[in-house]
């Protein structure tokens, strides 16, 4: 499924291209933050960038404080077909050589279709791993001129269903390990999320909703109680299953050895105090928090599915499992906690590892490069 093909005659100018991007996400989860580094780092490389977000949302104020140029949109959710009219408007004053999507849900379509009305090229960032339903590929991808994908993983989902991969280039999401490689104590820990600092210490950082396969570790835990009867888990996130959850646990018999952090905006900070970090997804773009748990030289154990193999380097930083593998995970989580070298090992290369690709600069050029191809410059 071929891409609408660039008509842009442009050559080189001397003003740097602008670049008007659209995230109507409320929350900066980890889409949002890549939204927000990728506006940050651009301007060193040469392009203008102007984020067009939800008004009332947290991105205004962080991407003010980091002196991105911001403009606030009303929105009434996923379903809003007026932002087609409004956003193109916005798009006729701000006349910008090209219009970068990276919301989905609604506003990916939206966006692009506002876009399409003033005849500015656009690009879209594709972030999960999920296969879409026929027609949606048939009415969204001709849209767009390019397709960023976050992962391999992904792209290859988007080409089993049709999209072409010439239109599809990837390029990896970012986190600034800088902010991982300074940790609190492990006594800093224990304290603060009542936990042994004695006895081994998972932890888990994702939306508490299914798809992050918050039961399956429940479960595989369980399967280890014997060998590991002081094991603990800390969870952090907030989501849907946040009633649900304690209760899910408390059935597996883990109800005193799992801790719910709820949401932390400084979980850099704690991140390196763990032994291990799970993050048994049933779907993933790339698997962000993997990334950080190398930064923070701390070894993971994942799923073998979406972006997550790009995200662990299998043996290197940590270990891949079969998705949704109970057995394989308890098994996973046991070779770990039962040879501390192998740990060390596996985090003392995690840091070197998210340099070599995975940092907010890189992520920026790559995004550059996808905008000079299709603005032909």
């Amino acid at each position: 499924m071929p891409l609408k093909p660039s008509t842009s005659t442009s050559g080189p100018g001397t003003q740097p291209p602008h670049v008007v991007h659209l995230e109507t996400g409320r929350f900066v989860y980890g889409g949002a933050r890549q939204v927000l580094y990728l506006t940050e780092h651009l301007p060193a490389l040469g392009v203008r960038s102007t984020l067009v977000c939800a008004k009332g949302g947290e991105m205004a104020g962080r991407a003010r404080a980091a002196g991105t140029e911001v403009i606030e949109l009303a929105t009434l959710g996923d379903a809003d077909v007026s932002i087609v009219w409004r956003f193109a408007a916005l798009l006729r004053r701000l006349k910008p050589d090209l219009v970068h999507i990276h919301s989905r849900r609604g506003a990916d379509v939206w966006g692009a279709l506002g876009a399409r009305l003033v005849g500015a090229p656009a690009v879209m960032t594709r972030r999960n791993d999920t296969r879409e339903a026929q027609l949606a590929l048939w009415l969204k991808y001709p849209l767009y001129r390019h397709i960023v994908a976050i992962a391999q993983g992904v792209k290859d989902v988007l080409v089993s269903q049709g999209v072409s991969g010439s239109d599809i280039t990837v390029v990896h999401s970012a986190i600034d390990p800088a902010h991982f490689q300074h940790p609190r104590s492990r006594a800093e820990l224990a304290a603060t999320f009542d936990v042994d600092p004695a006895q081994p210490i998972l932890g888990i950082a994702a939306q508490l909703i299914e798809r992050k396969g918050h039961a399956l570790l429940f479960e595989s835990l369980q399967m280890l109680a014997s060998r590991y009867p002081t094991a603990q888990l800390i969870v952090f996130g907030r989501g849907p299953l946040s009633a649900s959850l304690p209760a899910l646990a408390a059935l597996h018999g883990l109800q005193h050895r799992v801790k719910f952090a709820g949401f932390r905006a400084d979980l850099e900070l704690w991140m390196g105090a763990l032994d291990v970090l799970v993050h048994p997804a049933y779907t993933e773009g790339l698997g962000n928090v993997c990334l950080q748990a190398a930064a923070a030289g701390v070894p993971c154990i994942g799923s073998r599915v979406g972006g997550i193999p790009e995200a662990i380097a299998d043996g290197v930083t940590g270990v891949l499992v079969p998705v949704g593998d109970a057995t394989a995970l308890a098994a996973a989580i046991d070779r770990l906690l039962s040879d501390a070298p192998l740990r060390q090992r596996l985090g003392a290369a995690g840091p070197a590892y998210v340099e070599s690709d995975f940092t907010p600069p890189t992520m920026a050029a790559g995004n550059r490069a996808v905008y000079r191809r299709v603005l032909g410059r």
